[in-house]
C-alpha cells in the first residue's frame, strides 16, 4: 500500500508477521502512514495501543483482540509499533513514548478523530470495555481499593420476561422487592418497605432477617361489608344481583391493600339501602384459581363489572370510594386504552431489530431512544421527543427513532446497543454508534442537540466551498 491508499481506506485488519495475530480484530497502523495521514485515520478511532516494539505486542494485542469483539460496531481498534524507525517519527509527533511506560505499553483513547484522554485505569476486559462504553463515566466499583468493604445499594428492572428466572429465584413477587446479599450470596428479603433512608442505613449496621409476623387474617375472614366470592358460588352470586362489581385480589398486592380500605367503605354506603345501584364482592384470586383464569386475571387488582349474571366492563380507573360509588350510579363503558406511542401518527422512526441497522445507515444523524412503555421517565421524555422530531420532519438527513426495549424480539438488540436502563438515548451517524445523549430530556435539549450537529455541517460545506 502507498501512503496515499491509506487515506481511503477504513481502519481495517493487516496481516503482520506474528502469527497470533493473523485474524486479529485489532488493527495495525502501517510504518507508511505519516502524521497527517494518521490523522484521518483517527476518525472513527476509539483505542489506540502505542507499543515500544514488536516484541512487546504478543498479550496487550491478545488482549484487545477481546476488546475489539465487544465493542464491535462501535468503533476501532488499531496498534503503532513505535519502536520502528519510521513509525518512531509518528510517535514522537503524537508526544507519545510508550518506552517510559511499564511493559512499554501505552494506550490511548480518541473521541471524534480528536485525542481524548490516555487509558489510565485497570487493564482488565470489563473494565476497558466499560470505559469505552462510557469514557466520561466513573471507574468501575470493584476498581477502588477502598471500596472492598463499602455497602452498595443497587437496583435491577426485572419486569421483562427475560428475568423470569431470577425472579423465580429469589422469589420476587411484586414490586419493590429488596433483596439483601453479603459477599455474593442472597441471605434475605428486607421488608421494611416504608423505611425511611435513615432506617436502612441503621439496619445496613447489623442486617438481620425479618421476623416472623403472625400470618395475615384472610380479607374474606375480616368483618366487613364486602362480599366474599369463590369458585363455588361466584355463578350463583352474579346471577341473583343485577348490578356487580368483582375486585379479584391478592394478598401480597400492595395496590390491592391500599385500595381495600376505600373499597369498603364504598360497600358499606352502597349495601345499606335497598335501592342500591349495585353491589361490591372481592375474589382471592390466588385460592379461587378457577375463576381468576375462566376471567384472564394477570394484574392486581382487577376490576370487572358484571350485569344480568353477564361480564361487561374492566375498569382500571376505579380505586377510590367516590370513583366507585359515582360510576355504579351511571354505569358506562371505560374510556378506550390510549394507543401505544408506535400506534400513533408521529415523525418519531419506531424500529424493531430486524431493520435497526439498516434504518438508521439512511441517516446522518439519528438520536435514538430506547424506553419501556411501563417506564415512568420515558412517560415523561416521550412527549418532548416526539415534539423535537416534528421539528425536523423536513430534513431527510436526520431521524428522531425509538425502540421498544419490553418487546421480546428487541430484548438482543437493546442489550447489544449498550441499555441498561430506561430510557437510553443513543446517537447513531450513518447506523454507527457515536456516543450516549446525556442532556435535557425536554424538546429544547433534544432540539438543540441535533441543530448543533446540523450546523457543523453546514459549516463544513461552506470551507469546502471557500477551499475550492
Amino acid at each position: 500500500l502507498t501512503p496515499l491508499d491509506f487515506l481511503w481506506l477504513p481502519l481495517v485488519l493487516i496481516t503482520i508477521t506474528v502469527g497470533l495475530l493473523c485474524c486479529s480484530p485489532v488493527s495495525l497502523i502501517s510504518y507508511h502512514v505519516t502524521y497527517l495521514q494518521l490523522l484521518y485515520l483517527l476518525i472513527g478511532l476509539m483505542l489506540l495501543l502505542l507499543l515500544f516494539s514488536a516484541a512487546a505486542a504478543e498479550n496487550p494485542l491478545r488482549f484487545l483482540s477481546d476488546v475489539a469483539q465487544e465493542v464491535k460496531g462501535r468503533g476501532t481498534i488499531a496498534w503503532i509499533d513505535c519502536g520502528d524507525t519510521e513509525s518512531r517519527k509518528v510517535c514522537k509527533k503524537m508526544k507519545a513514548d510508550p518506552n517510559s511506560k511499564e511493559k512499554g505499553v501505552e494506550l490511548l483513547h480518541y473521541k471524534d478523530g480528536v485525542f481524548h484522554t490516555e487509558y489510565n485505569r485497570a487493564v482488565t476486559l470489563k473494565s476497558v470495555v466499560a470505559f469505552l462504553k462510557d469514557p466520561e463515566g466513573a471507574p468501575l466499583w470493584e476498581e477502588d481499593p477502598e471500596a472492598k468493604d463499602v455497602v452498595v445499594c443497587l437496583w435491577m428492572n426485572v419486569h421483562s420476561t427475560e428475568f423470569e428466572k431470577i425472579k423465580e429465584d429469589y422469589n420476587v413477587r411484586g414490586y419493590p422487592t429488596i433483596c439483601y446479599f453479603e459477599k455474593g450470596k442472597f441471605l434475605f428479603h428486607y421488608e421494611n418497605y416504608g423505611a425511611t433512608a435513615k432506617d436502612i442505613a441503621e439496619w445496613l449496621q447489623n442486617p438481620q432477617p425479618p421476623q416472623p409476623q403472625a400470618p395475615e387474617t384472610p380479607w374474606a375472614d375480616e368483618e366487613n361489608a364486602v362480599y366474599h366470592l369463590t369458585d363455588e358460588d361466584f355463578d350463583k352470586f352474579i346471577k341473583e344481583h343485577s348490578s356487580v362489581l368483582v375486585m379479584f385480589h391478592a394478598p401480597w398486592c400492595g395496590h390491592c391493600k391500599k385500595m381495600k380500605p376505600e373499597y369498603e367503605m364504598a360497600a358499606e354506603m352502597l349495601h345499606v339501602t335497598s335501592d342500591s345501584p349495585g353491589v361490591l364482592a372481592a375474589v382471592d384470586a390466588t385460592v379461587n384459581k378457577a375463576v381468576a383464569e375462566r376471567f384472564h386475571i394477570s394484574g392486581f387488582p382487577t376490576l370487572k363489572y358484571f350485569q344480568d349474571g353477564e361480564e361487561k366492563y374492566t375498569l382500571p380507573q376505579l380505586r377510590t370510594k367516590k370513583k366507585i360509588v359515582d360510576w355504579l350510579q351511571n354505569p358506562q363503558a371505560p374510556p378506550p386504552p390510549e394507543l401505544a406511542w408506535e400506534e400513533k401518527l408521529t415523525n418519531v422512526i419506531h424500529l424493531a431489530g430486524e431493520d435497526f441497522r439498516e434504518s438508521l445507515k439512511k441517516k446522518k444523524h439519528a438520536l435514538v431512544m430506547f424506553y419501556a412503555p411501563w417506564c415512568p421517565h420515558c412517560k415523561n421524555s416521550i412527549p418532548h421527543f416526539t415534539t423535537a422530531a416534528e421539528l425536523f420532519k423536513e430534513d431527510r438527513k436526520i431521524a428522531y427513532a425509538a425502540v421498544d426495549c419490553a418487546k421480546e424480539q428487541n430484548h438482543d438488540l437493546c442489550k447489544q446497543e449498550g441499555v441498561d436502563g430506561y430510557p437510553t438515548f443513543n446517537y447513531y451517524n450513518y447506523g454507527k454508534f457515536v456516543e450516549k445523549y446525556n442532556g435535557e430530556r425536554g424538546e429544547s435539549g433534544f432540539a438543540t442537540f441535533m441543530r448543533t450537529l446540523r450546523e457543523r455541517d453546514h459549516e463544513r460545506v461552506g470551507k469546502k466551498k471557500d477551499e475550492l
